[in-house]
């Protein structure tokens, strides 16, 4: 658990400060530039199966760690607001969730990114999807970075970021990046 926070901090920080696929609608600094208010919807989180591990823990795992991608994601938003690097105000992450929770978006009520800015009363909501994997063991990775010189990477992390305009109903930006660790940087 220790190690998948310090995923989480190198992969936000990597995410703000790497090169990566970035999307940009028409308009979308205009539109941006408007918003008054936004909010930080609690990420999809996958984290793929390994053995010895049931389905339960890993939902558990799931939803503690959409939780702690949420609030780093708040954190580095108000980082950017207090260093003047950005204007608007961040709906706070315990508001976003019981409003969230009383229309039932944690039960499985599917809602489209309008509706949920709509319903938190924001101009624009951020969206998040992570997925988190391990393609091969420490071991292995040793064993061919000895074998062949090469380092083989032990976790992965996909992460996909967007920005969804009320009064448009579009997305604005978009974020794709893919983030990988060898030995020593293990997210689980």
């Amino acid at each position: 658990m220790r190690n998948l926070k310090l995923v989480l901090f190198a992969s936000i920080a990597l995410i703000m400060s790497s090169c990566a696929s970035v999307y940009y609608s028409p308009g979308a600094k205009q539109i941006a530039t408007s918003h008054q208010k936004i909010a930080v919807i609690p990420p999809t989180v996958s984290i793929a199966a390994r053995r010895k591990i049931d389905a339960e823990a890993i939902k558990e795992q799931q939803e503690t760690e959409s939780l702690n991608f949420q609030k780093e994601m708040y954190s580095w938003l108000l980082t950017r607001k207090r260093r003047n690097k950005m204007q608007v105000n961040i709906l706070d992450v315990e508001t976003t969730n019981a409003k969230l929770a009383k229309a039932g978006y944690f039960n499985n009520n599917t809602m489209t990114p309008n509706e949920i800015a709509k319903l938190l009363d924001v101009d624009a909501i951020m969206t998040s999807n992570y997925a988190l994997s391990k393609p091969i063991s420490e071991g292995a990775a040793i064993a061919i970075s000895i074998l062949t010189d090469i380092s083989a990477p032990t976790n992965e992390a996909r992460v996909t970021l967007e920005i969804h305009d009320k009064t448009t109903e579009d997305m604005i930006w978009n974020y794709n990046h893919t983030l990988s660790g060898s030995v020593g940087t293990s997210s689980h």
